[in-house]
């Protein structure tokens, strides 16, 4: 392998590297988003049910008040009965105790299922919020890993961008803008081995001529059917 290629090769090598580097970083925060959503899922958990204990309470306050409004309003029927003219008079009163004594009972029995629902509701909000301090502990823990982690192949992000500096700054300008050229469609794939007689950037199969000339020729080799340089495998040197 010629100067020129072998330098092409290490280019297209660190252009690999450094475009690798995204999803990587990438992938660490999207572990980090999932206990992140997990945080929120809960949150929103907690935030639904503390407003359904407020509800509950609200209604068994108004059922309290309801209550003690009936109390009065017993009171009031009773002080009536001593009073009373006619038979249709104390009917009518008689009715209308019924009907009190029955929103008594009702309001009761709505206090009692409040007091369920809010005994209930504290019980899970407990238990969510346990849930919650167990989760933003583990966030923790892992938003220093993934900070970490992140950390270093930032490093070594820094590192391949420095070698490959250096290497650009060895390369011939016209042999660095035929790659760039290259690049530009291929991607990373400007630079492609050649094995079995056949390009790995397009998988088109060369002719028996063009690949007599690919393995004796010491020039950068283009594929003659997708035009990427093409170097030798080390299957392909050894045969």
């Amino acid at each position: 392998m010629n100067k020129h290629l072998e330098q092409l090769v290490k280019l297209s090598k660190f252009d690999k590297e450094i475009v690798g580097f995204d999803p990587q970083i990438k992938t660490q925060n999207d572990k980090l988003n999932v206990f992140l959503k997990t945080v929120d899922e809960l949150g929103g958990k907690i935030n639904k049910i503390s407003l359904e204990i407020e509800d509950a309470k609200s209604k068994r306050m108004k059922n309290d008040i309801h209550l003690k409004d009936l109390a009065e309003k017993l009171k009031e029927i009773n002080a009536k009965y001593d009073i009373v003219k006619n038979e249709k008079e104390a009917k009518a009163l008689q009715l209308e105790e019924e009907i009190a004594k029955e929103q008594v009972a009702f309001a009761n029995n709505e206090i009692v299922r409040l007091d369920g629902i809010v005994t209930s509701k504290e019980s899970a909000l407990d238990e969510l919020k346990n849930e919650l301090a167990t989760e933003e502990s583990d966030v923790e823990e892992l938003r220093i890993a993934i900070s970490k982690n992140i950390e270093e192949l930032e490093v070594k992000r820094e590192v391949v961008y420095k070698e490959k500096s250096e290497l650009v700054e060895k390369i011939d300008g016209k042999i660095l803008s035929f790659y760039e050229k290259i690049k530009r469609w291929a991607g990373n794939t400007a630079v492609v081995e050649l094995k079995n007689q056949a390009c790995y950037g397009c998988h088109m199969k060369l002719t028996n001529r063009a690949y007599s000339d690919f393995l004796v020729t010491e020039e950068i080799f283009t594929c003659p059917h997708c035009g990427r340089i093409v170097y030798k495998s080390l299957t392909e040197v050894a045969e």
